[in-house]
């Protein structure tokens, strides 16, 4: 895993790696004077966690939090931000025939990108796989979007992604990608092996080289007006019909 020092901000993303990943919390920024009840909980865990916290403007939450609404906190995060490509075949291994992998080939928005982490972690997954070149970094906004699921699930980046792919094929792994135009229904495959599902960018969906090394391209059934849903949106979809087969 590749470390690196970060700001992130937001109530449910500070208070969330606060309590799950406390040992790479180095600071905690709270604004001073304010009433939110929610600050006041993050300020005490912290410092019950021998967290550093100080009370600041603001202006000053303003400066580290960018364009990203800060809500009144923001933690400096010497994040284990992404897992190595080398990795994922023993995270595929020690899921004993039951991975379930969610990769994203060129998600570019932070906000879809987060959100689909967040809905990858209340699936489960045992990891989601995402190109180094071509797509959003996993950046302050991506964390707070996931509401602190970035820091509980592993996120592979991954250089070359039809090679990624060939060799989740020799581990085992069944790729199925998303696309609107293909004839089969997600809801008739069998999903409760060890299974990747592949979701395209916003743009242009899946690229060529991506959709050929699928086993299979699936649909979600819309019999709406609509002709596609938004990526995260999918991701839910799609994860959680794994869910429910692997439940039944």
């Amino acid at each position: 895993m590749s470390k690196q020092n970060q700001w992130i901000v937001g109530v449910n993303a500070v208070a969330s790696s606060i309590e799950n990943d406390a040992d790479h919390v180095r600071e905690v920024l709270v604004e001073a004077g304010s009433k939110n009840p929610r600050l006041q909980e993050i300020e005490e865990n912290a410092r019950r966690k021998g967290i550093d916290v100080r009370r600041v403007s603001a202006q000053a939450l303003d400066g580290v939090g960018g364009q990203v609404r800060h809500q009144g906190v923001a933690a400096r995060y010497a994040a284990a931000q992404t897992w190595a490509e080398g990795e994922l075949p023993g995270l595929v291994e020690a899921a004993e025939g039951k991975a379930l992998l969610l990769v994203l080939d060129g998600v570019q928005d932070p906000h879809n990108l987060g959100a689909c982490l967040r809905s990858a972690a209340a699936a489960g997954v045992t990891a989601v796989v995402i190109p180094k070149d071509k797509s959003a970094p996993v950046n302050a906004t991506v964390r707070k979007t996931s509401a602190g699921a970035a820091d509980r699930i592993p996120v592979v980046a991954v250089t070359n992604l039809s090679r990624c792919l060939r060799e989740l094929q020799k581990l085992g792994v069944w790729i199925y990608g998303l696309a609107g135009e293909a004839d089969t229904s997600l809801y008739s495959l069998d999903l409760r092996g060890n299974v990747a599902l592949v979701l395209g960018g916003e743009a242009d969906g899946l690229r060529r080289l991506t959709r050929e090394h699928c086993d299979g391209l699936v649909r979600i059934p819309m019999p709406g007006e609509i002709e596609s849903l938004n990526v995260s949106v999918a991701a839910g979809v799609t994860l959680f019909e794994a869910v429910r087969q692997r439940q039944g």
